[in-house]
């Protein structure tokens, strides 16, 4: 008797179909249009609102009525702009402070949460609440508390300096709002140092506990060095949030005393109301520029790093 086998054709086909997807290498036309809503909404809401306002910003518009085209006039006034100058110094000066604060604090706390204590879950999901809180909520809680509380309770311990509000003290105002935005970003940065602690190898700290290396130098040689890159995108992302800071400061001064903690949003939101449409649409336009090349380098960076959060 002879018996003849064929060789099942399902296998064959399921073989196939994988051949011609890596032999294309690219989706079906038809995932195209799942992108047209989303570009189109993009395009009609944020596209074409920034290449107007950017267009209107060679002009002297004030937000209606007639206009002129200026050329180039506006971007040199704003260098020449001493309240411009102020603005900016604040805002860079604010950002580099604040990062540095909420970024080591923010280490900290996730090195202390990343060892094997008590209740460790449930502090992390507390220490997490003031990402989930709107900042200018966050920011008239902490007015009160600058404006009364505190003050009442310098008062009773007879610390002279904090007697009265900081919020109406021009050369102290802006701890005030480091204080209130470290507080509320301190929480993503935690979030992503756990990320990169987690990544560790525990067999390092292991092998370098059987040399004699300390916690000191272990932080030193094998923690700092190994979520280096996840220092960079904390900072980097520190620094671009804390650039548009707006909330916070209108619920802490206002942009007061005077215009001493006056951030460059502040400053392009006020000329809008304002009637000086033209020329903070080209303020605006500079800041767009810098926060894009801020944006550049975190890219640059974490491929760089090969980052994986």
């Amino acid at each position: 008797m002879t018996t003849t086998t064929t060789a099942p054709a399902a296998p064959a086909a399921r073989v196939a179909a994988p051949a011609r997807r890596r032999r294309h290498g690219r989706p079906e036309p038809i995932a195209y249009l799942f992108l047209v809503p989303a570009l189109l909404v993009f395009t009609v809401f944020v596209v074409i609102p920034a290449l107007v306002g950017i267009f209107y910003s060679f002009t002297d518009y004030v937000g209606f009525g007639d206009w002129s085209f200026l050329g180039l006039r506006n971007y040199a006034a704003l260098l020449g702009d001493p309240g411009i100058r102020e603005a900016y110094g604040f805002t860079l000066g604010f950002s580099l402070v604040t990062v540095v604060v909420a970024q080591v604090i923010a280490l900290v706390l996730a090195i202390g949460l990343s060892k094997r204590i008590r209740f460790a879950a449930g502090l992390r999901a507390i220490f997490v609440i003031p990402m989930v809180v709107s900042g200018i909520v966050v920011a008239y809680v902490f007015n009160y508390l600058f404006s009364n509380t505190l003050p009442a309770f310098a008062t009773a311990v007879g610390f002279d300096p904090l007697t009265s509000s900081i919020l109406g003290n021009p050369d102290l105002a802006w701890l005030a709002i480091v204080v209130v935005s470290a507080w509320q970003t301190i929480p993503g940065a935690l979030l992503v140092y756990t990320a990169g602690l987690t990544s560790i190898p525990s067999d390092l700290y292991e092998a370098s506990s059987l040399d004699g290396a300390g916690p000191w130098r272990q932080f030193r040689s094998i923690t700092l060095p190994l979520i280096a890159g996840f220092v960079l995108i904390n900072t980097i992302l520190g620094i671009k949030g804390y650039l548009g800071v707006y909330d916070v400061i209108v619920g802490l001064t206002g942009g007061g005393p005077g215009n001493a903690t006056s951030s460059v949003a502040m400053t392009i939101f006020g000329g809008f109301t304002g009637g000086d449409y033209a020329y903070q649409m080209a303020n605006a336009t500079v800041f767009f520029v810098i926060t894009v090349l801020i944006s550049v380098l975190q890219l640059v960076v974490s491929r760089g790093r090969n980052i994986r959060l």
